[in-house]
């Protein structure tokens, strides 16, 4: 009934205020807006002071957490997870990128009422520095990003208050640009950055694309036509500005060209025709497909059109298992920073151990202990809660507590006598259930 109360109270708190709208972003007062819709969000919390409530200053102080504590995923990933109206939530993804790719970030919920969710993309600076890059616009759940420097960065997911639901988050990889020889993909590339040239004397400044004499070599990106000549070593070449990404795209050795200097030109259409000229005579007809940048020099063209990894397919967990509480099934089970073997263990649990599932997959379930940390652990070391580990009689008044600490709130005092079922531990607290059905924590010493 508190829970219930509080729900009422900030739900009228936020139609003052001004939150709730199809934006899920409320009017301000201030000159300057923020930067990100989850941003303008908090900060309408904080005008319709809600930032002073226990469940306001959860939703902020989560979103933050997410940043601290993100997991580590490898892409393409999805998953699915669960969040409720009660608790504030938001969860952080860390992945490495590289300058090439470009990556789409969908979450699609379900649930009683329509949920906004935001999306945010940070670059991880430092350990505990980050700044923000990319964020979903408005009443979308989608998100379309592509970095521009090689590093780690965090995507955090975070819904709106007052709301309960599933979701499936999926993040798949595709190349920044379409592949520039018509009919050809990244397979057909035979000489990559960085080969050594001339016995040692110079690097392959990009990567050879062979076809037959006379295939289309196509414009990569929509962009204007900077230069078309003759060298020594490219022979007949064009180059195609890309104003967005501040690169120049290199095509060389091509037979003939299709188009002039200052030409603008769409994705797709034919910049020239592959072949042979320059130092390239003695081998057969390619493509040499490089990338300059206008202030740093060459950079590898491999990231920009290799072939995307295709859908993720990881096997979803079930709707009816999110939010379910489990208890390790085995000896022992790592808790792990990403959803495999080789992610870093963060806690050993001992058998018995309770955790409740709040996403993940068939095979590895995001958990959350009662002590709060999060990570992943294997299904298959897990079972479900309802079978007693064993029956207890209490020899002495014990307080039902809602956590696993000694702080927290008493459901009930349990009087002598008491049998209870023993359902999982955490430490010195045993999970039990009553007779009456209703489960909490008790104190394990003294028994």
């Amino acid at each position: 009934m508190v829970v219930k109360n509080l729900i009422h109270s900030l739900w009228a708190g936020l139609l003052a205020g001004g939150v709730i709208a199809c934006t899920g972003v409320g009017p301000t007062a201030n000159l300057f807006r923020s930067s990100s819709p989850h941003e303008q969000y908090g900060q309408s919390l904080k005008e319709a002071k809600l930032d002073r409530t226990a469940l306001g200053v959860d939703w902020l102080s989560m979103g933050e957490r997410a940043l601290r504590d993100s997991l580590k995923i490898t892409i393409p990933y999805r998953e699915s997870g669960y969040f409720s109206a009660s608790k504030a939530f938001a969860v952080g993804y860390r992945l490495d990128a590289q300058r090439g790719d470009r990556f789409l970030v969908r979450v699609e919920t379900q649930g009683q009422k329509d949920t906004q969710v935001f999306i945010d993309v940070f670059a991880l600076e430092s350990r505990n520095r980050t700044s923000l890059i990319a964020a979903s616009k408005a009443d979308t759940n989608v998100l379309a990003w592509e970095p521009r420097k090689t590093q780690t960065y965090l995507i955090r997911v975070q819904p709106e208050l007052l709301r309960t639901g599933s979701y499936t988050i999926s993040i798949t990889r595709e190349p920044a640009l379409s592949f520039p020889v018509k009919g050809r993909d990244s397979r057909q590339i035979s000489s990559f950055f960085g080969v050594a040239r001339d016995g040692g004397r110079r690097r392959h400044e990009g990567v050879d694309i062979f076809a037959p004499r006379g295939t289309p070599a196509v414009a990569s990106v929509d962009g204007v036509i900077s230069g078309v000549g003759v060298s020594k070593l490219g022979g007949n070449v064009a180059f195609l500005t890309d104003n967005d990404r501040n690169v120049r795209l290199y095509y060389a050795h091509l037979d003939r060209w299709n188009v002039s200097n200052g030409q603008r030109v769409s994705i797709g259409d034919t910049i020239g025709f592959v072949g042979n000229t320059g130092n390239a005579r003695t081998t057969g007809p390619h493509l040499h497909f490089g990338i300059y940048g206008f202030s740093d020099g060459a950079t590898d063209p491999l990231p920009f059109i290799r072939l995307g990894r295709g859908p993720a397919r990881q096997s979803l967990l079930s709707a009816s298992r999110l939010g379910d509480s489990v208890r390790v099934a085995t000896a022992r089970s790592a808790v792990r920073v990403s959803p495999g073997s080789d992610g870093g263990v963060v806690r050993q649990l001992p058998k018995a151990s309770a955790v409740t599932i709040i996403g993940g997959t068939e095979a590895w379930l995001r958990v959350e202990l009662p002590d709060g940390l999060i990570g992943y652990i294997a299904s298959n070391t897990t079972e479900v809660e309802n079978r007693p580990l064993r029956r207890l009689t209490l020899p002495a008044p014990r307080p039902l507590l809602d956590a696993a600490d000694s702080r927290a709130a008493s459901i009930k005092t349990l009087p002598t006598g008491t049998t209870v079922d023993v359902l999982a531990t955490n430490n010195s607290f045993q999970l039990v259930r009553n007779a009456d059905g209703e489960t909490g924590w008790i104190m394990a010493t003294g028994y």
